[in-house]
């Protein structure tokens, strides 16, 4: 019969022939792994004979072999992608093969397994009884494993563990899915959003397996029908972040994402030469895009577990979208609202948002988190917003106040306290500390309350250094603009008295920062600026 094999005989004495390409594919690197545990050998023999050749999904058949229920303890501690396990019962003890059924089940926790008891005393273990008492998936006696029959059962029961694989892959899948999405869920700032994808994304593709997609970059996009912008990105795109994604992504891929974003409202997801589009296009038009760029093509649940991913990252994208319109309209309002009380005391816009780049910078420097010294910085350019409560006369006074003047001046912060403390707001509540206690000082000789130390809040001692540093070297309307070096010399003699002495440690430390902040947002000379 040369490549063909004759195996076994059925009970009608029909000749079985098992085809070495009976599947029609070549096999994958692959096998499906199958134990064989039977005290005599010459049944390892006709199993691996009736299953020669025998592949299925493509892959082939890789044989194990025990000779006791103990040696097949010692393979499945170290093999744990066993998918069949063909077992006796009776081997060196008569319930060798039920405690290796409950070795596997109890102690190594293997759910996944397709157990097949063979026997040949059923009397020593009735088949209801071991259904009953055993988790296996099949029982057999040796008498009735034809050819045809072992055939079918390997077919059967392989079906079982692959779609049970699939199905525990998904829920893996899932759980890594809403784990990423949670994570996404929690960045708050865009720049920090691609890298966030880029690595669950990997983390949700791998997910413990070997698969076909190797992803590299990742860039988040939005298309507002004029023009596609690139807002995060990792790798290629790092650098590229507020420029056209139109002079950055692919020809192919700009296409594909023009024309699905004509189609009007909805999610889309797609490939394009190895790489994933996620977009999601809403009412106006405008589209949210998700680019992730990899070679290869991953298995169909992984394709799916990415299109769910994607799906969800892209609502986190909205989220982030409509929270920043929220942030920037509440940034607005605070600094048009300081703007306004500076202008009126004859001081530059441009104070308030030195003051709160400073704030940030240094609440990052003495421990805060991105978010805290985010609202830090929202909040900063309220800390003079009593001073709308005191007369112009007193506000605007080119010369000395006198200690009558003095007094209605040093008002003006349990004024703004009392403007802002009602509010529930987060924001509004740092606004109303930092208002109140800007003035205080380190060594307790500060208004209103006299405040010593860490009785004063970080916010308040932060406050209170930039508002001092940022009228020292800015010109007012009663003073010239102080010289770096006598700015520098005051802070130290202060150090210990006005200001905390750490404070003042990490100002001069971040120093750089500063001078780049005033560059920044340096005041125009009187009269505009030129040209």
């Amino acid at each position: 019969m040369d490549d063909d094999y004759l195996v076994l005989e059925d009970d009608d004495e029909e000749l079985i022939i098992i085809d070495d390409d009976a599947e029609g594919s070549a096999p994958s690197t692959c096998c499906w792994k199958i134990l064989i545990v039977d005290d005599e050998p010459d049944v390892h023999v006709a199993t691996k004979l009736a299953l020669k050749g025998f592949q299925f999904d493509g892959r082939p058949l890789e044989f194990l072999e025990a000779l006791s229920g103990e040696t097949a303890r010692e393979i499945l501690k170290k093999e744990n992608d066993i998918a069949i396990i063909l077992l006796d019962v009776v081997m060196e003890s008569d319930d060798a093969g039920l405690n290796l059924v409950d070795f596997i089940r109890n102690e190594l926790k293997n759910s996944m397994v397709r157990i097949v008891l063979r026997t040949g005393q059923p009397g020593q273990a009735p088949e209801r009884d071991v259904i009953v008492r055993y988790d296996i998936n099949d029982y057999k006696e040796k008498t009735d494993l034809s050819a045809t029959k072992l055939f079918t059962l390997m077919y059967a029961t392989l079906r079982s563990y692959r779609d049970i694989n699939i199905i525990e892959a998904s829920r893996r899948g899932l759980v890594r899915v809403i784990d990423s999405s949670a994570e996404m869920f929690k960045e708050q700032f865009l720049d920090n959003f691609a890298s966030g994808v880029l690595k669950q994304v990997s983390s949700l593709v791998a997910g413990g397996r070997d698969v076909a997609f190797s992803l590299e970059d990742a860039a988040a996009a939005t298309h507002d029908k004029k023009e596609m912008t690139l807002v995060a990105g990792t790798g290629r795109f790092a650098k590229s972040v507020g420029l056209s994604a139109w002079d950055h992504f692919p020809p192919r891929v700009a296409a594909a994402i023009e024309e699905h974003r004509e189609r009007g409202r909805g999610e889309y997801g797609f490939w394009v030469d190895g790489s994933y589009i996620g977009m999601v296009v809403g009412n106006s038009g405008r589209a949210s895009i998700l680019y992730l760029v990899g070679e290869g093509r991953p298995a169909e649940i992984d394709t799916h577990l990415i299109q769910i991913f994607v799906r969800n990252v892209l609502i986190a994208v909205e989220n982030l979208y409509l929270r920043n319109a929220l942030i920037d309209t509440q940034r607005e309002v605070v600094y048009r609202l300081a703007q306004a009380v500076e202008t009126r005391s004859k001081e530059t816009g441009n104070h308030v948002k030195r003051v709160a780049e400073l704030s940030k910078l240094m609440g990052l420097e003495m421990g805060m988190n991105e978010r805290d010294a985010e609202t830090f910085r929202l909040a900063s350019p309220l800390h003079d917003i009593g001073k709308i409560g005191i007369p112009d006369a007193i506000l605007n006074k080119p010369g000395k106040l006198t200690d009558e003047e003095f007094h209605v001046m040093r008002t003006h912060a349990q004024l703004g306290y009392d403007i802002l403390k009602h509010s529930d707001r987060e924001l509004l509540q740092i606004a109303a500390s930092l208002a109140y206690e800007h003035h205080e000082k380190w060594d307790g000789s500060g208004y209103p309350n006299g405040l010593k130390g860490t009785e004063i809040s970080l916010v308040g001692r932060i406050t209170a250094l930039a508002d001092v540093y940022d009228a020292l070297v800015s010109e007012r309307c009663y003073k010239k603009p102080w010289p770096e070096e006598k700015v520098h010399a005051l802070l130290r003699d202060e150090r210990g008295k006005h200001f905390d002495p750490k404070l003042i440690d990490a100002f001069f430390k971040r120093m750089d920062d500063v001078r780049e902040i005033y560059a920044k947002y340096a005041d125009e000379p009187e009269g505009g600026a030129a040209g």
